[in-house]
């Protein structure tokens, strides 16, 4: 491993690593724009320099270019590495607009630090400045070309890490321009990374135009709860209104993007009709009255029907708090039904899968991207997890072979190539994927497809596994790790409180004609499984029918409005943090902008309050212990994950 001295530090880092990164590690800064850690080295900006006084090599060289080797001795606040910088800094600032008090980007522009931190403070060029033209590039990404420093880092991004192939760059030397050959939305599903990626203010995100700086935003780390993978994000709110969503990093999973799903997906929380009031039949009452009201309908339903005719019913959506005590509301409502999952398939598949992937056969993200071998089987990537299909072009950029299981004429992943980013060879079966001669094969699946799969089929199978079979046995094989992509964030989550506590599917519960009545909590119900059932309560903070048609709602918080916990497809339970109070936009609240002039002690809209608060507070109601804390026993070690680290796997080893 290298040993070298940069401004007087001693430093090792591995083989490989650039001096810039080694300066990095020691925590000393030197200004860069080309180089990303997820893009690496270009060498186009040559604002790293430093002055390499000893060692194999000497004189000024481009930090981000150079590997750092043994007994080199680096400056990086000599005054000729100082000069150059600056002076690149001031070329790179000759065409700019100097438009920071209008810029959606100040306050977390690195061009405004580098520039400042460089030593750049004068303008001296009084000549005319070169201008472009922007671009419409959608509804989601703001263009602004004017603001450019030919980084290349929105074009690299893009086109060799994304796969997009409707941007670039166009033009030679002063004349270079970064866009696509003609107006149009961006086409890749990765199109927002371009507003994080971009060191100026080139691209910002649209749907966040002109509404607050920086410094404005309340965040905090996050989840993204669109699909099951966990990706980590930085929500920023302001007068609890979501803004917009950043990507954050984590190398286990998403690494540092996001995918266009998860970033664009505010308006269903910001939705100012969306339910934030308890109701009674229809009626706005307070917290109170709701409670009052409920029992008594849960009384109702026990007295009209058979015991047990009540079914408690939750989601594979709902946090790892509320999914916890759901089991003792039932218990507590002698309800008949506990269910987690809507569709007995589902319900089955899930089970199944979790349970092959709960013995330490789950592969992480970063497992996917260092695989040499992919089989994808029966799942639609793009839909299902998007940022799954970047994975696998990571690992298929480094050589990996990727196979597409596709036995049916109309599987999702063969209508027009999906969309996938990556190249692909198309088999029948996995039979015909060579699992054996891979080192670090990954198969990726859904729940979807995991429907012949349970624990004892899976250790019994033979030798050879006929072709109708979608495994054989390379398949299990020892070495090979899989995904299995599932249906919402805490999926995994309610997949091991389903078979704990023998949930059944609600499908199932209606076929046996028990289920008279019912309390769902964030779960979405569909209309002929309600059929002549009345909802006696819902909890939610979506307007959906299921809460249009109970007697008694009590609205809960949004993820981005309360702490909570998921536990992703891989396992690995991850915490997020409340982002801002429940409560009405300020855009919302009245055509003329202004709040109602009553004074309150919550914000209007304000009532919500998270699932598992008001799960615990009905198990009060109903004669319960008084619950101040969700997890206990096995659940205990949730109770501490940092929000900040990548998670912990709850899964078991496999021996």
């Amino acid at each position: 491993m290298p040993k070298l001295i940069i401004d007087d530090i001693p430093v090792e880092v591995g083989n490989g690593v650039s001096v810039l990164e080694a300066a990095q590690s020691v925590g000393i800064p030197i200004p860069h724009f080309c180089w990303h850690p997820a893009l690496g080295k270009a060498g186009a900006c040559r604002v790293c320099a430093v002055k390499m006084l000893d060692g194999p090599v000497k004189g000024l060289q481009m930090s981000c270019m150079l590997p750092a080797q043994d007994g080199m001795v680096v400056s990086t606040t000599d005054e000729e590495a100082m000069a150059m910088r600056r002076h690149v800094i001031e070329w790179l600032m000759i065409n700019h607009p100097h438009d920071c008090p209008v810029c959606d980007e100040g306050g977390e522009c690195q061009l405004q630090d580098f520039t400042i931190a460089g030593g750049h403070g004068l303008r001296r060029y009084t000549g005319r400045k070169r201008t472009h033209i922007n671009q419409y590039l959608g509804p989601y990404i703001e263009h602004e070309m004017n603001r450019c420093i030919q980084c290349y880092r929105c074009a690299r991004f893009y086109q060799e890490f994304a796969g997009g192939t409707d941007f670039g760059v166009m033009g030679s030397a002063g004349r270079v321009y970064f866009g696509r050959f003609e107006e149009g939305q961006l086409a890749s599903p990765f199109s927002g990374n371009l507003a994080d990626i971009c060191p100026t203010g080139v691209f910002t995100d649209k749907t966040a135009r002109f509404r607050a700086r920086y410094w404005d935003y309340d965040m905090a780390p996050s989840v993204c709860p669109h699909c099951s993978l966990g990706c980590n994000t930085t929500p920023a709110a302001r007068y609890r209104e979501l803004l917009k969503t950043m990507g954050r990093k984590n190398d286990a999973i998403n690494g540092w993007f996001i995918c266009d799903k998860g970033r664009f997906s505010n308006a269903i929380v910001n939705d100012p009709n969306r339910p934030r009031h308890p109701l009674v039949d229809c009626r706005k009452v307070d917290w109170d009255e709701a409670m009052d009201a409920l029992l008594p309908r849960i009384a109702e339903i026990g007295e009209l029907y058979d015991p047990g005719s009540l079914a408690i019913v939750g989601s594979p959506h709902l946090s790892m708090e509320a999914a916890v005590l759901l089991p003792v509301l039932a218990s507590c409502a002698a309800a008949g039904s506990l269910c987690y999952f809507m569709d007995e398939h589902e319900a089955e598949r899930t089970r199944a899968s979790v349970s092959y992937l709960s013995e330490g056969r789950a592969a992480s993200m970063a497992d996917v991207r260092a695989a040499d071998l992919i089989a994808v089987v029966g799942c639609d990537l793009m839909e299902e997890g998007p940022m799954m299909a970047l994975a696998i072009r990571q690992a298929w950029r480094n050589g990996a072979r990727v196979y597409v299981v596709a036995n049916e004429p109309n599987s999702p992943l063969e209508r027009e190539g999906a969309g996938l980013p990556f190249d692909y060879s198309s088999v029948s079966t996995l039979d015909d994927v060579p699992l054996l001669e891979a080192q670090k094969p990954v198969i990726i699946s859904s729940s979807s497809s995991f429907s012949p799969w349970n624990r004892e089929a899976v250790e019994n199978l033979p030798t050879s596994a006929p072709a109708a079979i979608p495994h054989a046995s390379p398949f299990f094989n020892g070495k090979h790790k899989m995904v299995c992509l599932l249906n919402g964030p805490n999926a995994f989550g309610t997949a091991l409180l389903s078979g704990m506590h023998d949930a059944i599917s609600f499908s199932e519960a209606v076929t046996k004609g028990k289920v008279k009545g019912v309390i769902a909590v964030e779960a979405d119900i569909p209309p002929e499984l309600l059929h002549g059932i009345p909802v006696v309560a819902a909890l939610d903070w979506r307007n959906t029918g299921v809460t249009r048609a109970a007697r008694i709602f009590l609205p809960t918080t949004a993820w981005v409005e309360m702490d909570g916990t998921y536990i992703n497809n891989e396992g690995r339970a991850q915490r997020f943090r409340k982002v801002m109070n429940p409560g009405l936009p300020i855009k919302g609240l009245d055509p003329a902008g202004h709040p109602p002039r009553v004074h309150s002690a919550t914000p209007p809209g304000g009532d919500p309050r998270p699932a598992w608060q008001v799960v615990a507070k009905v198990i009060e109601r109903l004669g319960g212990d008084r619950i101040v804390e969700p997890f206990s026993g096995e659940w205990e070690k949730l109770r501490e994950i940092d929000a900040e680290a990548s998670g912990i796997l709850i899964c078991r080893k496999k021996q």
